[in-house]
């Protein structure tokens, strides 16, 4: 793997008391290409625009998929990336949905771990402060023939961030026109596509007062599935509900700790089909406890209300809320203040 460190960091010019989200880039990327059926040898550079032809197949067939990680810092000042051995295999399912070619698991670990050990001082510690990792894989080949590609390249980019959602309630609407994926199509993979086609519901959404849309099943639109960047839990009695993964959903990473920690804590978890009709119900006769979204970008995130065909409902915020608790049991672990019993965290 080729090195080439740059010779003066840019971390002095970062102001982290005031971070926007995904828009601060740490000193170094990897990249790797793939072409005549192989991928090359891996280098990790200075950051810096690349050169890209305007026929790169990516840009008008959209072979594209990407993952989210973080790398976290403990109070020892020690590096931690979060399960990223979950991040490479759904990564390499993504790439199989859209006929690309599977990064080697091995060297996709071992780049990550010298690009994070590179720009180690660009994750800053406290509570709500990481590195968010972003890996993309795209079609670099030029030609606009309307096939599978026979070049890519795999990149990391690092960006410092704080938390996602800084203040403020989150409401979001259930979708009953739109839909995110229909089933049998690449709702399951980190395809580029599957967020583009989110952004204009969801604009409609905001502009009505909610900050995401919660997806429903593109048949009969009766079945909820997830948000824009979240998985969701609904917590419903005693029992803790949670969409089961389908070829619509996203195995999110966040959302498989937190069912292991909510079961750890004694919690029933049904992993099931929830309706919409359920969801109200159980809002009218106030047997919803909570709803919270997971995800890599907001961890576990509170939603404090939802609106369906023009009504709004509201979600009591209690102040034992499962959620919190859920999300400080899993920031414990990635910031490496309790006992890693699951062996999740890996260090760099």
């Amino acid at each position: 793997m080729v090195i080439r460190p740059v010779k003066k960091s840019r971390i002095e010019y970062v102001d982290f008391d005031n971070l926007s989200f995904g828009t601060n880039f740490s000193d170094h990327m990897f990249i790797c290409n793939y072409a005549d059926g192989a991928w090359g040898e891996p280098e990790i550079i200075p950051y810096a625009p690349i050169q890209l032809d305007p026929s790169a197949s990516a840009l008008h067939y959209g072979q594209a998929i990407f993952e989210g990680m973080k790398a976290y810092k403990d109070d020892n000042g020690e590096v931690w990336l979060f399960r990223p051995d979950q991040n490479i295999k759904r990564l390499n399912k993504s790439a199989d949905r859209l006929a690309i070619p599977q990064f080697p698991e091995d060297l996709f670990l071992d780049g990550l771990r010298k690009l994070i050990d590179l720009d180690r001082n660009w994750v800053q510690s406290g509570a709500g402060n990481s590195l968010y990792i972003r890996p993309f894989v795209f079609a670099s080949e030029p030609c606009v023939q309307a096939s599978p590609a026979k070049e890519y390249r795999i990149m990391i980019i690092c960006t410092p961030v704080s938390s996602y959602y800084n203040s403020g309630e989150v409401r979001v609407k259930i979708a009953d026109h739109f839909s995110r994926a229909p089933q049998g199509g690449t709702g399951y993979a980190k395809a580029a596509g599957n967020y583009a086609g989110q952004f204009y519901p969801t604009q409609l959404a905001i502009d009505e007062g909610y900050q995401q849309v919660i997806w429903t099943d593109a048949a009969t639109h009766q079945y909820i599935e997830e948000a824009g960047t979240m998985n969701l839990f609904f917590y419903i009695g005693d029992k803790l509900i949670t969409a089961p993964i389908s070829d619509s959903i996203l195995d999110g990473v966040t959302r498989k700790s937190v069912i292991d920690l909510a079961k750890n804590r004694g919690i029933e978890v049904e992993t099931r089909q929830l309706t919409v009709n359920e969801l109200i119900e159980a809002a009218n006769n106030k047997s919803l406890r909570e709803i919270f979204g997971s995800g890599t970008a907001v961890v576990v995130l509170p939603i404090h209300g939802f609106g369906y065909k023009g009504k709004d409902y509201n979600v009591e915020q209690s102040a034992d809320s499962l959620a919190l608790e859920l999300k400080a049991d899993l920031t414990s672990i990635q910031y490496n203040r309790t006992d890693d019993s699951y062996g999740w965290c890996v260090k760099v």
